[in-house]
């Protein structure tokens, strides 16, 4: 399988990794995937940096890795296409989001317009298998993300990271708390939001630290 190339603001970035020998060898597990058998589709595996742009990141959300149902996936963490039953995990999504900015609950799982607004929807591990969750783990793709969080950490305006389970959490060694806003809770799954997820209140948390740091807020 053949990637599609970034050409945004984030090309450099993708062009440093992928001359790294780390990035040599991810690339060589992404030529050995079978596309009828990958999720998402090549060309939105890296939808997430094509919709948002660095210069324009200012919030982002980690995930862990794609759904791995038919017709789920497409590019973007926890987001399914519009025409896809919203998935349990962003159902709870909405659900705080409600709660938290009394926004009424949606009736489709396109996260695209967030993504426009700046909101990185990434995923620590970005392809998987057709019903086998975490089946690319371990392949490479961690430091990827790895290296894409340092970089948007050292990039110039203070920004939200969100991360939402222990797989995103272990990446806040990459985040300068100095300067961002680091919001963690349990995941958003249904078998465990009630440890914390609920009324963890991100989307007002990430507001007013934008409006105190001079950015515009996410119309989520």
């Amino acid at each position: 399988m053949k990637l599609s190339q970034v050409k945004n603001d984030w090309a450099p970035l993708f062009s440093e990794f992928f001359q790294s020998e780390e990035g040599q060898n991810l690339e060589r597990f992404i030529s050995t995937l079978d596309e009828e058998n990958t999720y998402p589709k090549a060309v939105n595996i890296f939808k997430a940096f094509e919709l948002c742009p660095l210069k324009k990141t200012k919030v982002i959300i980690l995930g862990q890795d794609p759904y791995h149902g038919p017709n789920q996936a497409h590019g973007l963490a926890f987001s399914v296409p519009r025409e896809e039953k919203i998935p349990p995990s962003l159902r709870n999504i909405y659900k705080e989001l409600h709660e938290d900015l009394n926004l009424p609950l949606r009736d489709t799982g396109d996260l695209t317009h967030w993504a426009k607004e700046g909101v990185l929807l990434l995923n620590t591990v970005l392809t998987v298998e057709p019903r086998k969750a975490g089946s690319h783990q371990k392949k490479g793709w961690e430091q990827f993300t790895d290296f894409i969080i340092k970089k948007t950490s050292d990039h110039d305006s203070a920004k939200v990271f969100i991360l939402w389970g222990s797989p995103a959490q272990k990446k806040e060694r990459m985040i300068d708390s100095s300067k961002h806003l680091i919001l963690k809770s349990p995941h958003p799954s249904p078998l465990s939001s009630y440890r914390g997820f609920f009324g963890s209140q991100p989307f007002s948390k990430t507001n007013e630290f934008l409006s105190k740091n001079a950015l515009k807020e996410i119309k989520w």
